[in-house]
């Protein structure tokens, strides 16, 4: 089994995760502390660049399911980009594209997040 990484990089009040690697239920909690340490310092502005994602479980899929909801309250959101076509339609077949924005790549979700106030 290949690793798992993520990278953080902050942006004025956007925060970005970059995954690499695989995403499933022994790496999940890993994506789950970088998503509550952004919300522990009430980061909320989130983008997920899965550029270099090889694989994503039902594991990683609920770890977005898991957030999203006290993200959006706090006026905030995560915003997907950079999805390869497999991985975009793990995300499509789950109704995904229906409950969160999906950007070809990273700028469009800044500037989208850019346009809100």
């Amino acid at each position: 089994m290949e690793g798992f990484q993520v990278r953080r990089k902050d942006d004025g009040a956007i925060s970005t995760l970059y995954l690499q690697g695989y995403l499933d239920a022994h790496t999940a909690p890993r994506l789950e502390d970088a998503l509550q340490e952004l919300v522990d310092q009430g980061r909320y502005k989130i983008i997920v660049n899965f550029s270099d994602l090889a694989y994503i479980s039902s594991a990683g899929l609920g770890v977005f399911m898991g957030f999203i909801e006290m993200i959006r309250a706090h006026q905030g959101d995560i915003k997907l980009t950079n999805m390869s076509d497999k991985i975009f339609r793990v995300f499509d077949l789950l109704g995904f594209p229906t409950l969160y924005d999906i950007f070809k790549d990273e700028s469009e979700a800044h500037r989208k997040f850019s346009e809100q106030p």
